[in-house]
């Protein structure tokens, strides 16, 4: 078991200070352990241009059980973390929980939405298809086109930026330090743990196959100030072009986004071309809204799409908690706790065990 020094050596350095890295620090520095979180540039990477989507049954895609399974367990625990973490931190993140509609414009887009439905309800997922009158008496902002879709009620929302400042000012209220500076090598780390949390950046330092994914997305604002036309999250197939729409409380709606195999941070006409084509066509008012930003992100991909969490194989002493993909939002939760519970007692739990590094061992470059 790890407890707490004196001054000195820190019991625990995260490298990252993102979501993820941040809840990490949060959670080990409420245990008493002496955390100091490096990054020369808080909330800056994926989070900065995620949604936000808590999304385990919209999420859910074929061939993924095991991550699936996973998403699932931190969605359960979001409640709570909300509530611990607002407490904590002492603000709102924008935690949302409206629940996701799943819709589609055409024949052919429902066609493609209902083989996913089935699957996802095959694992005992909460989600139910509606018709398109009981759609649009849930949200009448939709448009007449729409064909149908369904409801997943647990698929709710938080706001990425707020949610950063939060796990920030809950971190350092524990007592973790952040220090503004790059590391470039974990050797030079002065701790009994190393978590790295550098999403895209983390394989550079531990040789782990994260790759960039790119995202483009845009930031829509309601007109004249006011809340969106509309409260759920919606998520849809607009002439086979797959979109999401997610209300924010302030007025501002988010619409996204490419995914892209490449590591430039380039907004392109075409994607914002099509985002908004389809944004449009699943809820014309959006025409009106304001067009507030247009930006672009990696996420930490990694072969098989699912995190990697775990002890580097060889090195102990050095825990990555990356490759989160699309679902570093949703999976912080469950992340933290097990990463802490791992740093603490040296116990892994089972629920990590298809995730861990050791299944890349092959590819990793160095040790």
């Amino acid at each position: 078991m790890l407890t707490a020094t004196g001054q000195g050596t820190a019991d625990v350095a995260v490298v990252g200070a993102g979501p993820v890295g941040l809840a990490v620090a949060w959670r080990c520095a409420a245990r008493g352990l002496r955390v100091v979180v490096h990054d020369p540039a808080p909330g800056s990477g994926a989070s900065h241009v995620a949604a936000g989507m808590l999304s385990p049954v919209a999420e859910a895609y074929f061939g993924e059980h095991e991550l699936t399974g996973l998403l699932a367990a931190s969605a359960a625990r979001w409640p709570g973390f909300a509530a611990e973490l607002a407490e904590a931190a002492g603000t709102g993140f924008g935690y949302r929980t409206e629940g996701t509609l799943v819709v589609g414009l055409t024949s052919d887009d429902l066609a493609e939405a209902r083989r996913l439905w089935s699957y996802q309800r095959g694992l005992g997922l909460p989600i139910t298809p509606l018709r398109p009158s009981e759609l649009r008496d849930r949200e009448p902002a939709l448009a007449p086109r729409v064909r149908g879709g369904a409801v997943a009620p647990g698929d709710h929302q938080v706001d990425p930026r707020r949610l950063v400042a939060a796990l920030r000012a809950a971190a350092e209220r524990a007592g973790a330090t952040l220090v503004a500076g790059p590391v470039r090598e974990l050797s030079d780390l002065d701790a009994r743990v190393t978590v790295v949390a550098a999403g895209c950046g983390a394989a550079a330092l531990t040789g782990l196959p994260v790759r960039p994914v790119k995202g483009q997305i845009l930031r829509l604002r309601a007109p004249g100030g006011g809340p969106p036309g509309f409260g759920h999250v919606i998520r849809g197939y607009a002439d086979g072009e797959s979109v999401y729409l997610v209300p924010r409380d302030g007025g501002e709606v988010v619409v996204g986004a490419t995914v892209e195999e490449r590591a430039d941070t380039g907004v392109t006409a075409g994607a914002v071309l099509r985002l908004l084509r389809a944004a449009v066509d699943l809820v014309p008012e959006l025409a009106e809204y304001d067009l507030a930003e247009a930006s672009a992100g990696l996420r930490p991909g990694t072969p098989d799409n699912a995190p990697i969490i775990g002890p580097l194989p060889g090195r102990p002493g050095v825990l990555a908690a990356t490759g989160h993909h699309r679902h570093g939002i949703v999976l912080t939760p469950v992340t933290a706790d097990l990463v802490a519970e791992l740093v603490v007692t040296g116990e892994a739990d089972p629920l990590l065990a298809p995730f861990t590094p050791e299944r890349f061992a092959g590819h990793r470059r160095h040790g």
